[in-house]
């Protein structure tokens, strides 16, 4: 037998034995990644035993007992049983006050401290507004102009409410406060009207959405934490962490070097016993199969759809043994680092943290997608990984001028360079990317500031493709769990798990309320009722208040045009933002707004845009919009009270001839 056979044979052995000192690339060595509790199977991060000290956000009691218990924020729920999306809750002494019809059920509360590393829902849950009773008369006159209902038999206070109302917005009376119950799903209580506590349960349904940054922090070595002074997140990995793995290599390594001699002879014996039957081969494949299938369907696929496939050492050379100081950023997949190929051209190469069949499966969805789509606005794919690569890595073209996020209020806002000429050009753009997009059949699913690029022309490039879906036009929608930012996410596609092309609709809204404010979509810092920018943007904008929007330096208080263009996106963004997806436009109707903002007149406008990413003389066409005598007297009598200028634009442009382009 070889020296290479034995040793290669030798290290397979050996790497199985320093993974198992290793354990699963997290902080929590002792943690268990997936268990059964009860009647819950397959649970995970961000789920943990109770018996397995922090090793995740929500702590589970098992007890031997069918029906599990979950904490979440130091209130304890009845585990009845999980899905693949949700886990539904039971609230044991929610449910004994209900059956006494007590006052004191109204003392709980189905509401969440919000994390900046878990998102919770509870779905479905009742608003009830919970007044003092001294101040019956103003309340009852505040709340009759919606239709709210009363409930007036305890003793201190009144509570209003109305089942078919989700959304509320409007500041309530002083002397009011609001909580939240679960909703019953009894179709006949709710219609009958048959009194409040017949509309409450004690069930409740659990969805939960991790924050990319908290994932990437636990499968990193990392602690997902929140910063008691500024409630941000940050990644602690403790220095007794450390101390554990490296305590760990060091046993794991004297244990290599002393078991050296003895595993060489059963790998040769092995060898020599396996070698007679005939089935070295099969041993090898069955061992690695694993991560070089992995590999294998990759590389074949890239090279399928015509796409380079680049080798583990031509990446290594590009990004300098990728280096920290290469370092682009971080995403869901894993780090992104910049390249220079031989041939001089500059990349990012964006790498994954796990050689998992679900990464994978988002790898090859991006490949999918942006090698069948030609857009001047969408990022180019360079290329993917060889099966001898270490790593699985995709190489996209490099686009040097950061995100839009991070000159909104990232690193580079100081320089205040994006002027609100800029700011709409981009928004025009990233309209005319996403409308190609769901012209294409695909729905992009993850729609933020911080997945557009710009160049340095300010030229947009929408990027991160990995939970996009393909959508056939002979379909309403998909059933999906919810995916995406918090922040961003389609309120209807969390309720109903129904995906629609109208999600990225909504979250291009609040990509517009980014750009006209240059705040965070969720920020920790802001005012409960503020956290979330498409929530105070929409108050807001439907009280006309504007200039508590836009912000201040784009010259919305200095220049007419300044402000006519950023009211007219602002009312644009309203529609955008409705939380029934039928009264949204589409993504084409959104674009041609844009463009009509833009150029002011009711015509077709030709000109050569400097700063346009396309230097050819171009014709924007003026689409026609529908006539009073049709769909423009539907769209108003669908229109929800809101700023007038959006309606009156949209039924005016009926008075507008289209000469072509």
């Amino acid at each position: 037998m070889d020296m290479f056979s034995c040793f290669f044979v030798f290290v397979l052995f050996q790497f199985w034995y320093f993974d198992s000192a290793q354990g699963q690339n997290t902080s929590y060595s002792n943690c268990t990644n997936e268990f059964q509790c009860g009647n819950l199977r397959n649970l995970s991060f961000p789920f943990y035993k109770s018996t397995e000290l922090d090793c995740g956000l929500s702590k589970v009691y098992c007890d031997d007992t069918e029906n599990p218990m979950i904490e979440l924020d130091g209130v304890k729920y009845q585990a009845i049983e999980k899905s693949d999306v949700f886990i539904k809750l039971k609230d044991s002494s929610l449910g004994e006050l209900l059956k006494k019809n007590s006052c004191q059920t109204f003392d709980k509360n189905f509401s969440i401290v919000i994390s900046p590393s878990i998102t919770y829902r509870f779905d479905p849950l009742l608003t009830l507004f919970k007044c003092n009773k001294s101040q019956k008369s103003r309340n009852e006159e505040f709340f009759s102009s919606s239709s709210y209902q009363s409930y007036n038999v305890c003793d201190s206070f009144v509570l209003y409410y109305n089942i078919s109302i989700h959304y509320y917005e409007v500041p309530i009376p002083s002397s009011c406060s609001f909580i939240q119950l679960p909703l019953t799903s009894n179709t006949e209580a709710k219609e009958n009207g048959s009194g409040l506590f017949h509309l409450l349960t004690d069930e409740v349904i659990l969805g939960w959405t991790v924050s990319d940054e908290c994932n990437q922090c636990y499968y990193t070595g990392g602690k997902c934490q929140t910063d008691n002074t500024t409630n941000n997140f940050f990644c602690s990995k403790t220095n007794k962490d450390r101390h554990l793995r490296y305590a760990k290599v060091i046993v794991a390594v004297s244990a290599l070097i002393g078991s050296l001699v003895g595993l060489c002879a059963i790998a040769c014996g092995l060898w020599f016993y396996m070698r007679r039957r005939n089935d070295f081969s099969l041993f090898i494949s069955r061992n690695t199969s694993g991560v070089s299938m992995i590999h294998h369907e990759l590389e074949e696929r890239c090279e399928y759809l015509g796409i380079p496939v680049f080798s583990y050492e031509e990446l290594e050379e590009a990004t300098n043994k990728f280096s920290s100081s290469r370092e682009l950023g971080d995403g869901g997949y894993g780090t992104v680092y910049y390249g220079k190929l031989k041939d001089g051209k500059e990349v990012a190469v964006k790498s994954l943290y796990e050689n998992n069949h679900r990464q994978m499966q988002q790898f090859i969805n991006e490949i999918e997608i942006l090698t069948r789509l030609r857009h001047p606005n969408l990022v180019t794919l360079y290329g993917c990984t060889s099966r001898r690569s270490r790593e699985l890595f995709l190489v996209y073209e490099y686009i040097p001028n950061g995100t839009i996020a991070d000159h909104l209020y990232g690193h580079r806002a100081k320089d205040k360079l994006l002027t609100w000429s800029i700011r709409l050009k981009i928004a025009i753009e990233t309209a005319s990317a996403l409308a190609y997009l769901h012209a294409s059949d695909i729905i992009h699913r993850d729609v933020k500031t911080n997945n557009i690029l710009l160049d340095n022309k300010f030229c947009v490039k929408v990027a991160d493709f990995g939970l996009s879906k393909s959508f056939p036009n002979d379909v309403t929608h998909i059933s999906t769990a919810p995916q995406g930012t918090p922040g961003y996410v389609d309120p209807q596609y969390h309720e109903c798990y129904q995906l629609t092309d109208k999600s990225d609709v909504y979250s291009f809204g609040v990509v517009l309320v980014e750009l006209l404010s240059s705040k965070r979509a969720v920020d920790m810092n802001r005012h409960m009722h503020e956290i979330n920018l498409a929530n105070y943007a929409m108050n807001r904008i439907l009280k006309s208040a504007f200039d508590e929007v836009i912000d201040p330096s784009l010259g919305f208080e200095t220049d007419a045009e300044v402000r006519r263009m950023t009211i007219s996106v602002a009312e644009l963004a309203f529609q955008c933002l409705q939380v029934v997806k039928d009264m949204r436009p589409t993504m084409e109707e959104v674009h041609e707004t844009l463009k009509l903002i833009k150029y002011s007149e009711w015509k077709n406008y030709q000109k050569k845009d400097i700063n346009s990413c396309n230097t050819k003389t171009t014709t924007v066409k003026v689409h026609r919009y529908p006539s009073e005598t049709d769909d423009a007297v539907l769209l108003k009598k669908n229109t929800p009270a809101s700023p007038d200028t959006v309606i009156d634009t949209w039924a005016s442009s009926s008075t507008t001839t289209s000469t072509g382009g």
